[in-house]
C-alpha cells in the first residue's frame, strides 16, 4: 500500500439531498487532502486554478487547457463519460508527453444508457409513443390502424456506431431478443462479442440496418458522422437513435428524412444545441421523440461517480491500471 498523501482537486456538484454521497467521498479519500470547488470553478482562474496547479489528482471536469498547463497533475478522472474537450490533438499530446493519466466514468453510465436505449428501441417497436399521443389527444381507439404497424424485434438488424462499455451492455440486453447485432468502431480490439468493422466501412452496413444506434463521442472525426449522404443510404423504415453527441448527426437532413416518411422514426437523447430551443423544428418533426439528455441518469448517479473514483484511487495508490483509462 502506497502511503503517499495526494492533493485532490474536485469540482463535483453535490446537491442538498446528496450529503451521504459527499460523506462517502470525504471518508473514502482518507488521509489525502481533498479541496472542493463549485462545478463552474473549473481551474481556469482564481483559487481553483491555483489549487489545480499544485494538485496531484483531479476529479470532476476541469478545463482541458488548464490541465495541460499543470505540470504536477498525474491523473484526472472526469465524472462524465464524455471527454470532448480533452479529445483534441494538442491537448492529448501535451498530456501524454508527460505521462498524465486521463480516465472517464463510462462504467458509471453504461447501465443507465443501455437501459435507456433498450427502452427507446422497444417502445417504438410496440407503438408506445403513438399510443400516448392518442391518450393525450383525441382519446380515440385506433386498434385497427395501429396493430398492423407494430414490429417484432426478432431478427432485425441493429448497427451500433461505436462499441464501448455502453454498446457492450446494450448487446447483453438485446441478444435475448434474437436481434442481429453489428457495430463499427475506430479501433478493433478483437475481444468484441459481436461482428465489428472499422468505422470507415460504415457505408457498407447502413443499408442493412433496421436500427442505427449512435453512441459516438464528439471529436474532430465524428462531426456530422451521420451525414445527409449516410442517412440517405438507410433503407426505408429504418429508425435512428442518438445518445452520443448531437454534433455527430446532421439534424437538418434527419428532419427532411422524417418529414418524407422514408426514415420511420428517430429517438434523440442528445441534440445540437442543448438545451434545444422551444422553436427548433425537431420538436415538431413527425415521429421524432426527444428525451432531454436523460440516458445516463439514475437515482444512484452521484453515488456511482464517487464509488468509481474511489475504486480508481485505490488502484492509483497501489500502482495498478485504472478503469476507464482514455490514455
Amino acid at each position: 500500500m502506497n502511503d503517499q498523501e495526494f492533493t485532490i482537486w474536485c469540482n463535483i456538484d453535490f446537491t442538498a439531498t446528496q450529503e451521504s454521497e459527499r460523506e462517502l467521498l470525504l471518508k473514502g479519500v482518507g488521509s489525502h487532502r481533498l479541496i472542493t470547488f463549485a462545478p463552474n470553478q473549473d481551474g481556469r482562474e482564481g483559487e481553483s486554478r491555483a489549487v489545480l496547479r499544485t494538485a496531484d489528482i483531479g476529479f470532476g471536469y476541469p478545463d482541458a487547457q488548464a490541465v495541460a498547463e499543470c505540470a504536477r497533475l498525474r491523473w484526472v478522472q472526469l465524472h462524465s463519460a464524455g471527454y470532448t474537450t480533452f479529445d483534441l490533438s494538442d491537448i492529448k499530446q501535451a498530456l501524454t508527453r508527460r505521462g498524465m493519466i486521463l480516465t472517464n466514468s463510462s462504467d458509471v453510465y453504461d447501465e443507465p444508457c443501455a437501459q435507456h436505449l433498450l427502452a427507446m428501441i422497444t417502445s417504438v417497436a410496440r407503438g408506445l409513443p403513438l399510443a400516448l399521443d392518442v391518450q393525450r389527444g383525441d382519446k380515440s381507439w385506433p386498434v385497427s390502424a395501429m396493430r398492423p404497424t407494430l414490429r417484432l424485434l426478432n431478427e432485425q438488424t441493429v448497427l451500433m456506431l461505436g462499441f464501448g462499455s455502453i454498446a457492450r451492455r446494450l448487446t447483453e440486453l438485446l441478444l435475448p431478443l434474437k436481434m442481429n447485432l453489428i457495430a463499427v468502431r475506430r479501433e478493433i480490439s478483437g475481444d468484441e462479442p459481436i461482428p465489428i468493422n472499422k468505422s470507415s466501412a460504415v457505408d457498407e452496413f447502413l443499408p442493412t440496418a433496421d436500427h442505427v444506434v449512435n453512441i459516438l463521442p464528439a471529436n474532430e472525426q465524428t462531426k456530422n458522422f451521420l451525414s445527409a449522404e449516410r442517412l440517405a443510404k438507410l433503407k426505408p423504415g429504418a429508425i435512428v437513435y442518438n445518445i452520443g453527441r448531437g454534433s455527430t448527426l446532421d439534424q437538418t437532413a434527419l428532419i427532411k428524412e422524417l418529414r418524407s416518411g422514408r426514415i420511420a422514426a428517430a429517438y434523440l437523447d442528445v441534440t445540437d444545441p442543448e438545451p434545444l430551443p422551444p422553436e427548433h423544428p425537431l420538436w415538431e418533426t413527425p415521429n421524432c421523440y426527444i428525451t432531454p439528455h436523460l440516458a445516463g441518469g439514475c437515482d444512484r448517479e452521484k453515488k456511482r461517480q464517487v464509488e468509481h473514483f474511489l475504486d480508481n484511487l485505490r488502484r492509483f495508490e497501489q500502482g495498478q491500471p485504472l478503469r476507464n483509462s482514455i490514455w
